[in-house]
């Protein structure tokens, strides 16, 4: 042999040993932890380490104990290096010291910031800081009859007039009615709606004081806006299950509803068939439908969406650099096997590279969704349609998001205070003063 090539070769040995004393363990804890999807997550470990030598152990934690579970990791210096986690951790987690802001910060800027949904990095602001790495989220969606609406000549349900002007020519029952709205009080749903149609009009309950009380003319808009849409609604007490049924049947214009109906449209989940026709698995209703993310009020003409984020939170006690490749990895190289965990519900908020602006929106795309059938969501819907459904995470907000008030937000929504005033609204038996009123003093007492 050559002493040329000798050395080469000691050299390339050298380096091969040297990477594996260098290779470390990292814990990751994750929410998605249901079996299919933690086998997927620690495929990407195993891809990760086939890389980088580095191991990933993946951790599963039920979303319920996730607060509890850090804050005890965290006062025992025992933190996992990287967590999963909602929106609503990222700035009490920045401000406790949970999160390490500037890794997290750094990571973003070096995956290129603009490559990134705007609104799912704007909720993530601290002290001018990037305090979590966005990773995926969705945004609720008016879904409604393409076909009904192009047959009428009516615009797209964009905003509070379109939508009314829309409920005036297609509200026919009991054949079809012009929405479904969310109606019952104590659940969830209603009051899920109910933030997007405010946060469509620009009005929110806090500021960064705290409580901020409800300015009557535009909460006034809010509120007529909804009692319309709810009078062309059914009788009865309305949340999901309703809203999703009539649709499915064909009698309905127009529901408020999460992404996760996009597979069922499509007669993908034999539990939620359309029953538009006499077929379960056919595609019909989802070729009639469109959907629209971002919707405005008169008082907030460029409108908001509704989303849930997910963020990738390197962590105070974090071995820094492994995490940090991990994480750049898991949004780069690993991104479509990131969003394959649950494409449906999982929309990219990074968009693609600087070089491909919209690579991972289109690998996204192909993704098979559904349960029974699978099939992507490219072949169910248009171009435009896919392009919609990602769109609203540049809009995306929450209320108190901005204004570092998410808990006190929290707290408000989970009162079911709104959801219980706008019914009596609704019902005729309080003027839109009166809500306006009674919401802000029962609001105002809320800590």
């Amino acid at each position: 042999m050559k002493k040329s090539t000798l050395l080469a070769t000691s050299a390339i040995v050298i380096g091969l040993i040297t990477g594996t004393a260098n290779a470390d363990t990292i814990r990751f804890w994750t929410t998605e932890n249901q079996p299919e999807r933690l086998a997927k997550q620690e495929a990407m470990a195993a891809d990760f380490n086939k890389q980088t030598g580095h191991t990933v152990e993946v951790i599963p934690v039920e979303e319920k104990d996730l607060g509890t579970r850090t804050t005890a990791a965290f006062a025992a210096g025992d933190l996992p290096d990287v967590i999963y986690h909602t929106l609503q951790y990222v700035l009490p987690w920045a401000e406790a010291g949970i999160l390490d802001v500037e890794a997290n910060s750094d990571i973003v800027e070096e995956l290129d910031a603009s490559t990134f949904a705007p609104g799912a990095i704007d909720m993530a602001q601290f002290d001018g800081l990037t305090a979590s790495v966005p990773v995926d989220g969705w945004t609720q969606m008016v879904v409604y009859r393409k076909d009904l609406f192009d047959a009428a000549g009516l615009k797209a349900p964009t905003s509070y007039n379109a939508i009314s002007a829309a409920v005036d020519a297609l509200h026919n029952p009991p054949s079809m009615y012009g929405f479904v709205a969310a109606t019952k009080v104590d659940e969830n749903f209603m009051s899920q709606v109910l933030e997007h149609v405010f946060l469509a009009n620009g009005v929110s309950p806090v500021s960064a004081n705290g409580f901020s009380p409800f300015e009557e003319k535009a909460t006034t808009e809010v509120l007529e806006f909804y009692k319309k849409i709810a009078k062309a609604s059914p009788e009865g007490e309305l949340f999901w299950q309703q809203s999703r049924e009539i649709y499915f049947a064909g009698k309905a214009a127009m529901i408020i509803w999460s992404p996760f109906i996009l597979d069922e449209l499509a007669g993908l989940r034999d539990s939620a068939p359309p029953t538009i026709n006499d077929d379960p698995t056919s595609g019909e209703l989802a070729s009639k439908t469109g959907i629209v993310t971002t919707f405005g009020g008169p008082s907030n003409p460029n409108g908001a969406a509704w989303a849930d984020i997910r963020y990738f939170g390197v962590t105070s006690d974090a071995n820094t650099d492994v995490a940090s490749e991990f994480v750049k990895f898991s949004m780069s190289d690993g991104y479509t096997s990131t969003l394959s965990i649950a494409p449906e519900g999982k929309f990219p908020v990074r968009r693609g590279e600087p070089s491909n602006p919209n690579q991972y929106v289109d690998a996204w795309s192909k993704l098979p969704v559904g349960v029974d059938r699978k099939a992507p969501l490219s072949e169910l819907y248009a171009p435009a349609m896919i392009n919609e459904i990602v769109s609203g995470l540049e809009t995306a907000d929450r209320w108190g998001v901005k204004e570092g008030q998410l808990s006190l937000a929290s707290k408000i929504i989970n009162s079911q205070a709104i959801n219980r005033i706008v019914r009596q609204y609704i019902d005729d038996e309080i003027s839109a003063s009166e809500a306006v009123s009674k919401m802000n003093d029962q609001l105002s007492s809320i800590e």
